[in-house]
């Protein structure tokens, strides 16, 4: 079958009995089909791939509008939730012709409801984190960067959340310090413990900035230092921010393909879209904008 575009508008009645706008140019299932490609692909690839599975062009601009008016869901299991990790990913922002490019973070929060990204917005991933069931403790892991704990500061309630510092982050930077081997795997045994004050002491006579640098680092996450091997043995959660790691690997999946670079304006609903796919809620259900 062959058909362009302009051979699908439906009509009032139509639109009402298939959920869909009126005059809309695409039926439910073609949209769905268009989007759930283009949130693995790029616009480009996702009209070549519906033209070669349907035999119907929808163009690549078109495919690009389609976002403009959803409202793509966000997980919302009734479940309680034990674990949240946040971390930052990259995007590529669009340029004025002969600038570099421009790299801007964006915040992602997971789950075992799901992944939920904003851009410019951390009120987006706090809010959706307030409106679920958390468990009391929720276990709060992220990396050493302040923007992941100011976010965590704002979801539920300080007495309810086990802040905990990612593991590998922390042997990464206890690494950094170099020196005696010895040391290391001495410090490295303490604070697999939780023993921060043991391990701190180790360096307090370095006078190398790299020293100063971890004592200062440990005082500062002194709280989110815990007994590790007790919480692996115990099996009472991750002991280090992976899943939210992956997530962000699973986005960049879409938004880092090759030669991809966004408007600013736009990158919030491609990070929506992307999330929507790995949720599985595109094609589930659909709200008009």
């Amino acid at each position: 079958m062959k058909s362009t575009l302009g051979e699908l508008t439906i009509t009032d009645k139509q639109a009402k009995r298939l959920d869909s706008g009126s005059s809309s140019r695409l039926s439910p299932h073609l949209e769905n089909c268009c989007l759930r490609l283009s949130a693995n692909v790029s616009y480009n690839s996702a009209a070549k791939d519906i033209k070669y599975i349907t035999g119907i062009t929808v163009p690549s601009k078109t495919q690009q509008r389609l976002l403009d008016y959803q409202e793509f869901e966000e997980p919302g299991e009734k479940i309680e939730i034990e674990e949240l990790g946040i971390d930052g990913g990259k995007v590529r922002l669009i340029t004025e012709k002969g600038e570099s490019s421009e790299w801007r973070d964006y915040k992602v929060i997971v789950s075992e409801a799901g992944i939920v990204a904003s851009f410019n917005q951390n009120e987006i991933i706090i809010s959706w984190a307030n409106q679920q069931k958390l468990a009391k403790p929720v276990n709060c892991l992220g990396d050493g960067h302040d923007g992941v704990w100011n976010i965590f500061k704002e979801i539920s309630y300080e007495e309810e959340r086990r802040e905990i510092l990612d593991w590998y982050h922390l042997k990464e930077n206890l690494h950094k310090v170099g020196g005696s081997i010895k040391r290391l795997k001495e410090a490295e045994a303490y604070l697999w413990q939780g023993k921060i004050e043991e391990a701190r002491v180790l360096f307090t006579e370095l006078k190398k900035k790299t020293a100063v640098n971890f004592c200062k680092y440990l005082e500062k996450h002194r709280e989110r230092i815990v007994n590790y091997e007790m919480l692996q043995r115990e099996k009472v959660c991750s002991i280090g921010s992976g899943a939210v790691e992956s997530g962000i690997k699973q986005i960049a999946r879409r938004v880092k393909i090759s030669g991809a670079s966004w408007k600013s304006e736009r990158v919030g609903k491609v990070l929506a879209h992307r999330c929507a796919y790995l949720n599985g809620l595109i094609g589930k259900r659909r709200k008009a904008a």
